[in-house]
């Protein structure tokens, strides 16, 4: 148990954890040279294509004696859950930085999350290698962020494999082991699962007290349910099968379960149910974004069901719900923790399941108090009542956190200010950079701010945010109506002194994209009945007289009047 090390990498976005994690996978001699390859730990294609770690993964590694368990973490603020689930697997944490870009918002955000679990913290600055790097500088930083002096943060190029070494013994010499809890009964937190199809739902656990071997009786105490263990082992980072799991050890469990809805991410396994008190587990995310996927084929209504249900075994963020639409099908209404992770998921569906998808808006979910005083919640504009049944509206707020370098401050500033942001407080985290507290509607949030704070700060400023609550908000439904026809899903929910701006909008886009007819397409925006916005599509119509080369202008009028016939018929 002493030879035992559970820890993972932590780090904003971008910051070299999967490179980091390569380097410890060569030094341990864990893969075999002609098998590696850059970022070994993100197996999913889509990772690799974008650059960026989407699912946790464990790997076990063996070094001078000690048994190291490693897991990779993703560092987007769309999938910090994935993070917060990694934590509680383990007893200690890599804080990454990168020397060109130094602490962003999620370091800080990943930072308070360890801190919370009460994780040994071993900070180290990557990319030193680098001619931009600024690396004392970022040394401070960090240093200053986890309360320790300079000498203590570690100075790495995973790339080249600098200090890597010296990282990992450090890993070994600060990381406290695993409890002695052997001989107690079995306790395991399950902190993810995936879908195989010959095997079942397989559980990656964290056995916490006692042993579990193959052909065992166990209990998923949250689902209240009883399973046979087919199979345990470890991660290499492929699943290999070993005789037993022990308690301090990160592994898998196959289940044996067919129906992904028997086991939840966060529930204990034991082997009495009524003995063991359930392992504190992990609160799950409530959604905050909400998309509608519908199956461009509808005949693929219940692929996509079974698709979202698959997925969600890996990714318990998700949520759906069964929504039909006259002119779309059925679909599912999708609950996701920000745009990215939307994303992502719509494109694994493509990618895994081969689904074509038909993609709403990303919008948010509303609160409403009718003239009974009764709550409703609204998720999409469909659902919204006739503005004079509407007595009080409440939309969701979140706190945003903005790392910006004093020079881009003002810029920053400006673009907060003007998507409804009030500004909390605005402190300095070194002298050359600025932390900007705000709070603002989350709708504000949701679509593009990411980009766009980039595009203002020249790339150097990063975001992260948390939901805190709904507040009441004036806000209206605004109707699209295509040739005098309601399009509902054309409809949306936005502030009342934005209507107008927003239906101008829309209207506008709609003439670029729709295709004109035979006959004139009116493009109007309502707004309580009232037209706010319009725009028309002419109508198509042949030249019946591009093969005139001359002649009397009688003749030009004898083709357009014989054409005006022919529509009037």
């Amino acid at each position: 148990m002493n030879n035992i090390r559970n820890f993972c990498i932590i780090a904003h976005v971008d910051h070299g954890k999967s490179t980091l994690a390569d380097r410890f996978l060569d030094i341990t001699g864990t893969i075999e040279k002609r098998k590696m390859q850059e970022q070994f730990l993100d197996l999913m294609p889509l990772e690799r294509e974008k650059g960026i770690t989407i699912k946790m993964q464990p790997v076990r590694m063996q070094y001078g004696g000690y048994t190291l368990n490693l897991i990779d973490t993703p560092g987007h603020v769309d999938f910090s859950y994935e993070v917060s689930r990694s934590l509680a697997a383990v007893e200690g944490a890599i804080l990454l930085v990168d020397a060109t870009k130094g602490v962003q918002a999620q370091t800080l955000a990943n930072l308070r999350l360890a801190q919370k679990q009460n994780l040994m913290v071993i900070p180290a600055v990557n990319k030193i290698d680098l001619q931009s790097a600024r690396t004392e500088e970022v040394v401070y930083q960090i240093a200053k962020l986890c309360g320790v002096s300079s000498e203590e943060v570690f100075r790495i190029s995973a790339k080249e494999g600098k200090n890597v070494k010296e990282l990992l013994e450090a890993v070994i010499r600060k990381v406290p082991p695993p409890k002695e809890e052997t001989e107690k009964p079995l306790r395991a937190l399950i902190f993810d699962s995936r879908y195989d199809p010959f095997r079942g739902v397989v559980a990656y656990v964290r056995v916490m007290e006692g042993r579990v071997t193959a052909q065992e009786k166990v209990w998923l105490l949250g689902g209240n349910t009883q399973t046979l263990v087919k199979e345990v082992g470890h991660f290499i980072p492929a699943e290999k099968q070993m005789a037993e799991l022990r308690a301090g050890e990160i592994g898998y469990i196959s289940t044996g379960f067919k129906e992904p809805e028997n086991i939840r991410i966060g529930d204990t396994i034991a082997k009495d149910f009524h003995l063991e008190q359930a392992l504190p587990g992990f609160l799950i995310p409530k959604p905050v974004v909400f998309v509608s996927f519908y199956p461009e084929d509808t005949d693929e209504y219940d692929v996509l069901k079974d698709a979202l249900s698959k997925l969600r075994l890996n990714d318990p963020s998700l949520s759906f719900e069964l929504e039909s639409k006259e002119a779309l099908g059925r679909g599912f209404r999708c609950g996701f923790l920000g745009v990215l992770h939307s994303e992502i998921i719509a494109e694994r569906l493509k990618r895994e399941f081969q689904i074509d998808l038909v993609i709403s808006r990303p919008s948010v979910e509303f609160r409403i108090t009718d003239q009974k005083g009764k709550e409703r919640i609204i998720q999409s504009a469909g659902d919204w009542p006739e503005q004079n049944f509407v007595q009080e509206a409440f939309e969701p707020w979140a706190k945003l956190r903005v790392l910006c370098p004093v020079e881009f401050l003002h810029r920053a500033v400006q673009l907060l200010e003007s998507l409804e942001g009030h500004g909390v407080e605005t402190t300095s985290l070194t002298e050359t950079t600025m932390v900007l507290v705000y709070e603002m509607p989350l709708r504000e949030i949701i679509i593009n701010l990411h980009d766009r704070l980039k595009s203002v700060t020249s790339g150097f400023a990063s975001l992260e945010y948390e939901v805190i609550g709904m507040r009441k908000a004036a806000l209206v439904k605004l109707d699209i109506l295509v040739a005098e026809e309601k399009r509902e899903e054309l409809s949306q929910i936005v502030p009342e002194d934005k209507a107008i701006y927003e239906g101008k909008r829309i209207v506008e886009k709609l003439k670029e994209h729709l295709p004109p007819q035979m006959f004139t397409v009116a493009l109007q925006a309502v707004l309580g009945g009232k037209i706010i916005a319009r725009e028309t599509i002419k109508a198509k119509r042949r030249d019946v007289t591009a093969p005139l080369y001359g002649g009397d202008v009688t003749r030009k009028k004898k083709l357009l009047e014989r054409q005006r016939k022919g529509k009037k018929e």
